[in-house]
Order: structure tokens, then C-alpha cells, then sequence
């Protein structure tokens, strides 16, 4: 990442709102501002959350990610072959959704 990013990111950190959700320009990656608790300060963290055809997000709340361990063992799990037989049959079984339109454009973060 360039300087300038990193800037960004510290600034979103800074002032961003408490459990604000900022877009990046990878489509279902967000960037999540997590308050402080009392064992934790003000956090930013990776929020994945598919997009729609319109770049509306399709979940209230997606996968957060803290750090690039967290990361590792979600990949780790995403790549076992029984999590994805175990996605196709729930597909088979749940009921179909409907299309849902989407909003404006957001301020998009460049990655």
C-alpha cells in the first residue's frame, strides 16, 4: 500500500463514526471502524459482505476480519470441500429470494 493509503486508513480510524462501513474498490470488501471496548481501542477491520449486481450490499453484517490470521483459518475453512457440498445442498433446500434494487454510489477506498 502507498503512503497516501495508509493516511487514509489512519484518518478513517481517527474520525471515522463508530461502526461506520466504508467501500473499497474490491466489490464485497468494506472497511469496518469497530469502537473501542475496555480490553480494545478504536479498530479498523475488513468486512466481507457480497455485493449485488448494483454494489448494494446483500447481508445486514458480513465476515469481520481483525487480522491476516483470522484470514487464514476462514480461507482455510472456505477451501474444505465438505463446506462447499454442505453450501450446495442448503442451496437445493432454502427457498429462492427475490431481486432487490439498489442505492447511490459510495465513496469508494482505493486499495
Amino acid at each position: 500500500m502507498t503512503e497516501e493509503a495508509n493516511e487514509r486508513l489512519r484518518q478513517f480510524l481517527n474520525e471515522g463514526r463508530n461502526w461506520e462501513r466504508k467501500a473499497t474498490n474490491i466489490p464485497g470488501a468494506f472497511l469496518f471502524r469497530l469502537p473501542a471496548t475496555k480490553g480494545r481501542p478504536v479498530t479498523i477491520a475488513i468486512e466481507i459482505n457480497p455485493v449485488d449486481t448494483y454494489g448494494s450490499i446483500t447481508k445486514k453484517r458480513g465476515v469481520v476480519l481483525r487480522s491476516a490470521s483470522e484470514l487464514d483459518e476462514i480461507s482455510r475453512l472456505l477451501s474444505n470441500p465438505k463446506v462447499g457440498e454442505l453450501s450446495k445442498k442448503i442451496g437445493e433446500v432454502n427457498p429462492k429470494r427475490e431481486a432487490t434494487t439498489g442505492k447511490g454510489g459510495p465513496d469508494i477506498f482505493e486499495i
